[in-house]
């Protein structure tokens, strides 16, 4: 797959990579075919897992590859990553502030954003979708850094990256349908709303991809900007929403050092 990849243009390994992230939201939520229950400790879990593995690329795959490039580039290290990932959690902080979203589990009246009268599902859906932005723009980003050819960026961390936030998707699109299907919504209609969270990955893949290519000079800066942005995700949402229930904490933290454990030996294996 990584030979393959590498004789494609970097808006299309974008879109490919992103692509997948998407077909594997979309199995998540393809998960309300077959039951209407999930286990409320497995998918608080799943949960914790995918916040481990957002730590680990924040780090692995994008802070520490803009810290190096920044000094390849003769700029401040740690001004440049501070000012990029301090970027990328404010810019979060004012989607979330304006964006209406309700997170999984909530009731209605706990929903975020500007108020509006639009129902439930659109409310999930929109809360999924806020933090698959930064993912779609962080695997943008870094197969535009290996198209920059910067030592620091390689096709195999792109690819880990992009493998990382695909298994980081799964319980997210589960989060979206398992609700609504308990609510009485029909099958395909749940999925299609699970899945729908997903949709904007690809966009932000290309668009991620695109502004690095024709705005190298950024470059370190962007990728300290996905890092602050799937940060912010993590501790605002993630790690939140899989310790809700008190008794699971200890299995739902190993569950989260499983996640890191698992995109770390990713990148390592691959980068």
């Amino acid at each position: 797959m990584i030979e393959y990849l590498q004789h494609l243009p970097p808006l299309y390994q974008a879109l490919l990579a992103t692509l997948f992230t998407w077909f594997v939201t979309a199995a998540g939520a393809g998960l309300v075919f077959f039951t209407k229950e999930v286990n409320q400790k497995f998918m608080d879990c799943m949960l914790g897992f995918a916040a481990g593995v957002m730590i680990a690329a924040s780090f692995w795959s994008l802070l520490a590859p803009g810290i190096e490039m920044s000094e390849q580039m003769g700029l401040n290290p740690w001004l440049t990553a501070v000012i990029g990932f301090m970027g990328g959690g404010i810019f979060m902080r004012v989607i979330d502030m304006f964006l209406p979203h309700l997170h999984p589990g909530l009731d209605i009246s706990k929903s975020e954003g500007v108020k509006t009268s639009w129902q439930r599902s659109t409310l999930l859906v929109l809360a999924i979708t806020l933090h698959n932005i930064p993912e779609g723009l962080a695997v943008g980003v870094a197969f535009g850094a290996v198209a920059a050819g910067l030592d620091s960026a390689t096709i195999g961390a792109a690819v880990a990256l992009a493998i990382g936030i695909g298994l980081q998707n799964f319980p997210e699109g589960t989060a979206v349908s398992m609700p609504l299907r308990r609510e009485g919504m029909g099958r395909f209609k749940c999925f299609l709303m699970g899945q729908a969270s997903g949709m904007v990955e690809p966009f932000a893949g290309v668009i991620g991809a695109a502004f690095v290519l024709y705005m190298q000079g950024i470059l370190p800066y962007a990728l300290s900007f996905a890092a602050g942005a799937m940060i912010f995700v993590v501790v605002e949402e993630l790690i939140p929403e899989s310790q809700r229930i008190s008794k699971h904490i200890d299995i739902v933290t190993m569950a989260t050092m499983v996640g890191f454990s698992v995109m770390m030996i990713l990148d390592v294996a691959l980068g």
